[in-house]
């Protein structure tokens, strides 16, 4: 079968497009041939290499994928069988911490992949694979933070950084879902009227505006319920001035840079809390399917692209001139 093989940490170069050996199916395993997966900026993490976070390499990159199960092993029902699926790229790893396919074991880009039945959940001939693979990673972390940890209200002010990709798109649908008010901030001009589209009631353009924290004062008074940051870098400061006494800053991430400067000040004056979150659950990618079925959580996607072209997949990314998810067809 083909797969992308990253050999190396580097450039898009370092992505490679190899014919391997098909995977073998044990007793309690399926075989899913992998037919859309979406990119995340965690791939480009794992490409380049992160710091304090070996990958092992070789490696088979990416961790969103949803297919069709095409073998079962001896002990595994046969009922699923032509099954559509959405593969959880959580696992188990030996030292007990939760990991991720694509960085922490092979993941799904490739044409097949040997899973337990565990780590798939099934999908009705209703559900669009390609929008399914855009949900674990970027919906899967949004929905946790912003419901299970965050446990955002009706009527809330929320301030969404990077509203344009898809943890930004999730963000907004998820806060839309539990009727509060949205400022939903972006680098990108042509991005503001789809922001708006998809459910923001206000949009500020932090390259027009670098001193947004203003604006989102002068709209809200006395600041934000809830400032979602997973940008890091230099929105951080920012970001701790936008807030109201007692707001909750919520973050994944930090697709801008993890080391950012601070100012204490704002969080001991404000009694600020700062709330992390990390990864999800499988009940958070069930919640998301059942949404995605009834219409109320659609992924946008900026782009299909073939298995082939994995590279401009990443460099679209690292341009962030996109909106919403970037998707592999395999």
């Amino acid at each position: 079968m083909k797969a992308v093989i990253l050999e190396e940490h580097g450039s898009t170069d370092s992505l490679l497009v190899k014919d391997i050996p098909d995977p073998i199916c044990s007793k309690d395993q399926i075989i899913v041939k992998i037919k859309a997966c979406s990119i995340n900026h965690l791939d480009i993490f794992v490409r380049k290499g992160m710091p304090n976070h070996p990958i092992h390499l070789p490696i088979i990159p990416g961790g969103d994928g949803a297919g069709e199960v095409i073998e079962v092993g001896n002990d595994v029902s046969k009922d699923l069988l032509g099954k559509n699926v959405l593969i959880d790229p959580n696992i188990q790893l030996e030292s007990g911490r939760i990991g991720i396919i694509g960085e922490d074991a092979n993941g799904v880009l490739c044409e097949k992949i040997a899973l337990s039945p565990s780590r798939i959940i099934e999908l009705d001939d209703t559900v669009d694979l390609f929008k399914a693979a855009c949900l674990p990673i970027a919906y899967g972390a949004a929905w946790r933070m912003l419901n299970t940890r965050g446990k955002i209200q009706a009527g809330e002010q929320v301030l969404i950084l990077g509203a344009s990709g898809g943890v930004g798109n999730a963000a907004i649908q998820i806060a839309k879902l539990n009727n509060c008010f949205i400022i939903a901030a972006t680098s990108s001009k042509d991005n503001e009227s789809k922001l708006y589209e998809l459910g923001a009631d206000i949009v500020i353009n932090y390259t027009e505006e670098p001193d947004f924290h203003k604006i989102v004062r002068s709209i809200t008074g006395d600041g934000v319920d809830i400032a979602i940051n997973f940008t890091g870098g230099d929105s951080w400061v920012r970001s701790l001035k936008c807030m109201k006494p007692n707001g909750r800053i919520l973050t994944c991430g930090a697709t801008a840079g993890f080391n950012p400067k601070t100012d204490i000040r704002y969080i001991w004056r404000k009694e600020l809390k700062i709330i992390g979150s990390n990864s999800w659950t499988r009940e958070d990618i069930v919640s998301l399917v059942a949404e995605l079925k009834k219409g109320t959580i659609n992924p946008i996607i900026h782009e299909i692209i073939p298995f082939n072209e994995i590279s401009k997949a990443h460099k679209i990314i690292e341009s962030r001139n996109f909106f919403g998810k970037l998707v592999i067809s395999i």
